[in-house]
C-alpha cells in the first residue's frame, strides 16, 4: 500500500511538473510572437530574457548623435564584426541631429538612406522576427521611440570553398560541387541556369534549429501540381530540427520501407541543373552539399552526369556495362551457391573438379561460405571507408589481400569463392549513385540465402519479388520503372541507350501535366545539309 501510495505521489508530480513545462513554453511562445515596443528598454529586457544564459548574444547599446538611444543584437561569431564597426556604429554615433524639430520616424528613415553603409536592411516587427534574423547571422538595431527595428545584412558564417564531390567524380566535367552554404548553393545553380523563370521558394523546418530549406524550379516547365505536392510534404514536417536532408527525404518519399531510394541526392550543381531543366525540382538545405530531386526513377539512379558529357556511343556502351555489372553485384554469390549446392551439372567437367578439390578442406557448406565472406567483405568496405583516407585505402585494399590469403590457407575458404566475391565487389562500384549500390548490398544476402534453399528457383523467385516490389513502387506519383513499366517508347532513348543530343526533342513525362515538353529546334542533326530547305543545302553544301 505504500509503495502504491508513493507511485501514485510521484506520477502526479511529473504531471504537474509536465504542466509547468508546458505553460513555460506557451508563454515563451506568446513573448515571441508579440509585437515590439517603442520602449526599447521593455524591447531590450525580452530578447534579454529570451536570450538568458546565451554569452555569446551581444547586446550593444549606444546613442545615435548623443541623444537617441539605440541597440545593436548579434551573435558573436555569426555577424560580420568589421562590417558592423565601420557600416553602423561609426556613422550612427556620429551622427548630429541638424533638424531638432522633424519627426523622430523620418529622421529614422533619413538615418538608414543616409548614414548606414549597408546594402540589405529588413524591417522586423515581432520579436519572432528580431529572433530569426538574429539567429541568421544578421545584427538588429532597435531605436527608442520606434515600433519596429532593422536586420542588417551582415552575417558572416565560415564556409569551405567549393571544390570536386569526392563521391562524384568524373573524368569529363564541372569540377565544381555544393558547399555546406545555401546562398553559394543558390548562386551555383543561378551561374548554370541564367533565367528569370529559375525560382527558389524558402521555408523554415525545424522547431529549434529553424533550418532554411528551398523548393528550387524553373516556371513554365515543372509542373504544376509537381511544386504543390513537394511543398505539401515539406509544410507536413514537424521536428525539432533538421541537420541533413537525409532528414527531410526520409520524412517525403512514398514507400519509407522499401531498400531502393526514391529521391535522388547529389553534390553535382550540374546533375541538379539537368533534372531542372526536365521538368523536376530540387530541394535544397542550409548547411549541407547535398541536394534532393525529385521525381526520380530507378534508371535515374543508374546514370551518371558523364554520360552525358561523352558522345552517345561511348555513352551507350558505358551504360550497358553498368547494367551487366548491377546483375553480377546482385546475382552472382547467389548463382555460385545455388549451382554449388544443387545444380553441379550445370558446370563444366574440368572447372566443376577444380572447385571440388578447392573446397575439399572446407568445413561448410557454401551457403554458409558465401555468407561469411560477403559480411567480411562489407566490413572491411566500411571501415575503409570510415577510417581517414591516407589509412582507409590501404586497410581496405592489404586487408582484403591478407585476410583473403589467410581463409585460403587456413581452409575457411576457397578460392574460387573469394574471386566471385572481388568480383561482386567491384561490381558494385560501378553503379554511380552510392544510395541504390547499398541497395543491391542489401538484398545480396537474402538473395544468397534463397539460392542456398531453392536454388535456381529460388533466384527467380527472389528476382520475381524484387521486381514486383519496385513496380509498386511511386516517386512523387511517378512509376519507379518507368519510362520501361508503364512502357514509355519516346523516353526509352535515354534507358536503354544514351541517344544523341540531337534525339532529344521532348522533355520526360512525369506527372501528365504537359503543357512545355518542346526541348529544342527542329532539325538538330549535324550533316553536311543544314535544313530542308534548297537554300540551305546549297549553303551548306559549298
Amino acid at each position: 500500500m505504500f509503495f502504491f501510495k508513493q507511485s501514485k505521489k510521484k506520477k502526479q508530480m511529473a504531471k504537474n511538473q509536465k504542466k509547468q513545462n508546458q505553460n513555460q513554453i506557451q508563454s515563451q511562445n506568446q513573448q515571441q510572437q508579440a509585437f515590439l515596443s517603442t520602449d526599447l528598454d521593455q524591447n531590450l529586457q525580452e530578447l534579454q530574457n529570451i536570450y538568458k544564459n546565451c554569452m555569446d548574444v551581444v547586446f550593444r547599446q549606444f546613442q545615435i548623435g548623443g541623444k537617441t538611444k539605440a541597440a545593436l543584437i548579434y551573435i558573436d561569431g555569426l555577424a560580420n564584426i568589421e562590417e558592423i564597426d565601420a557600416g553602423v556604429l561609426t556613422p550612427l554615433m556620429k551622427e548630429n541631429h541638424a533638424k531638432e524639430n522633424t519627426d523622430q520616424f523620418i529622421h529614422v528613415n533619413d538615418i538608414l538612406e543616409q548614414k548606414l553603409t549597408v546594402s540589405k536592411v529588413k524591417r522586423v516587427q515581432t520579436t519572432t522576427e528580431c529572433i530569426e534574423q538574429i539567429s541568421g547571422g544578421n545584427p538588429v538595431l532597435l531605436i527608442d521611440q520606434q515600433s519596429e527595428g532593422f536586420a542588417l545584412g551582415l552575417s558572416n558564417p565560415e564556409k569551405r570553398s567549393i571544390e570536386e564531390p569526392g563521391g562524384e567524380s568524373v573524368v569529363r566535367g564541372p569540377r565544381e560541387g555544393f558547399t555546406e552554404s545555401l546562398g553559394t548553393n543558390l548562386s551555383l545553380l543561378r551561374r548554370k541556369i541564367r533565367s528569370p523563370q529559375l525560382k527558389a521558394k524558402s521555408i523554415k523546418i525545424g522547431e529549434y534549429t529553424q533550418t532554411e530549406v528551398v523548393i528550387s524550379y524553373i516556371e513554365g516547365i515543372a509542373e504544376q501540381t509537381l511544386i504543390q505536392e513537394v511543398e505539401a510534404r515539406l509544410n507536413r514536417i514537424k521536428l525539432d530540427g533538421i541537420l541533413e536532408t537525409s532528414y527531410i527525404e526520409e520524412l517525403i518519399e512514398d514507400n519509407p520501407y522499401s531498400p531502393f531510394p526514391q529521391i535522388l541526392n547529389t553534390e553535382r550543381p550540374d546533375v541538379v541543373a539537368a533534372s531542372l531543366l526536365e521538368g523536376r525540382v530540387a530541394i535544397l538545405q542550409d548547411g549541407t552539399p547535398f541536394v534532393l530531386v525529385v521525381p526520380v526513377s530507378f534508371y535515374s539512379l543508374l546514370q551518371s552526369s558523364e554520360d552525358y558529357y561523352e558522345r552517345s556511343l561511348i555513352s551507350t556502351a558505358t551504360r550497358w556495362l553498368r547494367y551487366a555489372f548491377l546483375l553480377v553485384s546482385l546475382l552472382l554469390p547467389s548463382l555460385y551457391v545455388a549451382i554449388l549446392t544443387f545444380h553441379q551439372e550445370m558446370l563444366p567437367t574440368t572447372l566443376l573438379v577444380t572447385i571440388a578439390a578447392s573446397r575439399e578442406q572446407i568445413p561448410f557448406p557454401a551457403l554458409v561460405e558465401a555468407l561469411l565472406m560477403e559480411i567480411v567483405f562489407e566490413a572491411l568496405r566500411e571501415a575503409g571507408l570510415r577510417l581517414p583516407r591516407q589509412a582507409g585505402a590501404a586497410v581496405s585494399i592489404v586487408g582484403a589481400l591478407v585476410i583473403g590469403q589467410a581463409a585460403i590457407q587456413a581452409g575457411l575458404a576457397s578460392a574460387p569463392l573469394i574471386m566471385v566475391v572481388a568480383l561482386t565487389g567491384i561490381a558494385s562500384f560501378t553503379i554511380p549513385r552510392y544510395t541504390a549500390g547499398i541497395a543491391l548490398r542489401m538484398l545480396r544476402f537474402p538473395m544468397i540465402f534463397l539460392a542456398g534453399t531453392l536454388g535456381l528457383l529460388g533466384i527467380m523467385l527472389g528476382l520475381l519479388m524484387i521486381v514486383t516490389h519496385m513496380a509498386t513502387l511511386r516517386s512523387f506519383g511517378v512509376p519507379y520503372l518507368s519510362p520501361m513499366a508503364p512502357m514509355q517508347g519516346r523516353e526509352i532513348k535515354d534507358v536503354l541507350m544514351r541517344a544523341p543530343w540531337w534525339k532529344f526533342n521532348t522533355r520526360p513525362r512525369l506527372t501528365g501535366d504537359h503543357k512545355n515538353i518542346q526541348r529544342q529546334g527542329p532539325n538538330q542533326k549535324p550533316g553536311p545539309d543544314y535544313g530542308d530547305d534548297k537554300t540551305s543545302k546549297d549553303q551548306g553544301g559549298s
